[in-house]
Order: structure tokens, then C-alpha cells, then sequence
């Protein structure tokens, strides 16, 4: 497994690779100080799994990183680690298309937590994103009421049909109608149907409440061969 590891701290990269090495015995962690070299190494290591991304960078907002890295590498999953852990930031982050984010003040279990959840095609959302009414209407909410780890994937191949599942693995990766439309073969009117059955189906009204619905529940994806 290869993981890129962007912050300016060397104390932090030192000490995140001690952990990052407990995800599997042969981890390689490859580390960029600043944006310039993320994306030098991005362009060079095509076999990069995974990508934890500070937001605090000396040469480019790490948002902005996080965007541009979203669109020219869509495929890469990218996780933010962060010492701001506002629900503003995170939700912002969110709609920018991690695919997780993580607070800096998390423990180490916290974060292998994580990271595998990631790993394994799903998504995390620190409880710190979610506010009182999140909280309340997720518990009046019927998937919610499920055991997700049992009952919510069975729903949900219930509810959604095996496209709107690809449609939604799409969207929870924060790619755009137009790239779904180019990954699944849709067209543009078919593809915004199924997202809007998708949000029906999870009851959430757009993209990032949708990440969030997903983390809440468990749910994670098949991997799909490229190709």
C-alpha cells in the first residue's frame, strides 16, 4: 500500500508514519512537504492508494490543493488531516471531495479507524460535523433506526438499483454529473434521475449530506475493476 503524506511538519510525518505503518505490514509513505512537490509526486507514483492532505500548506491553500488534486486525479481517494476541526472546515472539505477528514487532536485508533473505513470504500465524517439537528433528525430517520453494519447495505440494494449504487459511489466521491455521466455512460437527464433517487432514497437533499448519510450508516462499496 502507498500513501502520500502532505504536511509541512516533520515531527507530524515522522510520528503519522509510525501509525500509517500499522495499517499493513509493506506500507510505503511518501512524503511531500508543501503542494509543489504533492503534485510532482501525484504525477510521478501512479501507484499511490491514498493521499492524507493538511490544509495548512506554506505554498497553496490545502482546500485548494484538495480540489485541483479531486479533478486531476479523481480516482485517488483523499483524506484530510487537520488541526482545524470546525464543522464549517469540514463540511467544506466535504464538498470538495474528500473522502474523510480527520482531526489532528484524534487518537491513533481513531485515525486507523479511519483509514480503513476509507481504505474499504467508504467514507468518514468525525462526529464534530454533525450538529443537534443533524443528530435528531438522523434519529427519527428509518435508516438510522437500523443496525447499519447488518441492515442498511440490504436496504439500500432494496431501495436502489445497481446503477443508482455506482451513482452514488460517484457522488460520494465528489465527482460531477458530467464525469458520472462519462464514468457509468449516461446520459446527462438519466444520470441527474438516479441522483435524485439516490438523495430520496438516503433522505438528504444534496452531495454532502449524502457523505454524511453514508459515514453515519456504514455503508461502504464494492471495488470496481478499471477498465
Amino acid at each position: 500500500m502507498n500513501i502520500m503524506l502532505v504536511d509541512d511538519h516533520a515531527l507530524f510525518r515522522e510520528g503519522l508514519r509510525l501509525v500509517l505503518t500499522q495499517l499493513d505490514p509493506g506500507t510505503e509513505v511518501i512524503e511531500a512537504e508543501n503542494c509543489s512537490q504533492a503534485f510532482a509526486i501525484a504525477r510521478q507514483r501512479t501507484d499511490l492508494d491514498l493521499v492524507l492532505l493538511d490544509l495548512s500548506l506554506p505554498d497553496m491553500s490545502g482546500m485548494e490543493a484538495l480540489r485541483q488534486m479531486r479533478i486531476q486525479y479523481a480516482g485517488l481517494p483523499v483524506v484530510v488531516l487537520s488541526a482545524r476541526d470546525d464543522r464549517t472546515t469540514i463540511i467544506e472539505a466535504l464538498d470538495a471531495g474528500a473522502m474523510g477528514f480527520i482531526p489532528k487532536s484524534s487518537t491513533s485508533r481513531v485515525m486507523m479507524s479511519a483509514l480503513q473505513l476509507v481504505l474499504a470504500n467508504g467514507v468518514y465524517v468525525p462526529p464534530a460535523a454533525l450538529t443537534a439537528s443533524d443528530a435528531r433528525r438522523s434519529a427519527t430517520n428509518a435508516y438510522a433506526r437500523l443496525d447499519a453494519a447488518q441492515h442498511t447495505p440490504r436496504l439500500l440494494d432494496k431501495a436502489l438499483t445497481e446503477r443508482q449504487m455506482q451513482v452514488l459511489e460517484l457522488l460520494v466521491q465528489g465527482k460531477p454529473t458530467k464525469l458520472i455521466c462519462r464514468e457509468l455512460g449516461l446520459a446527462e437527464g438519466t444520470a441527474k434521475v438516479h441522483i435524485a433517487s439516490v438523495l430520496r432514497a438516503l433522505r438528504v437533499a444534496n452531495r454532502t449530506q449524502a457523505v454524511v448519510a453514508v459515514s453515519q450508516l456504514g455503508i461502504t462499496f464494492r471495488p470496481r475493476r478499471e477498465g
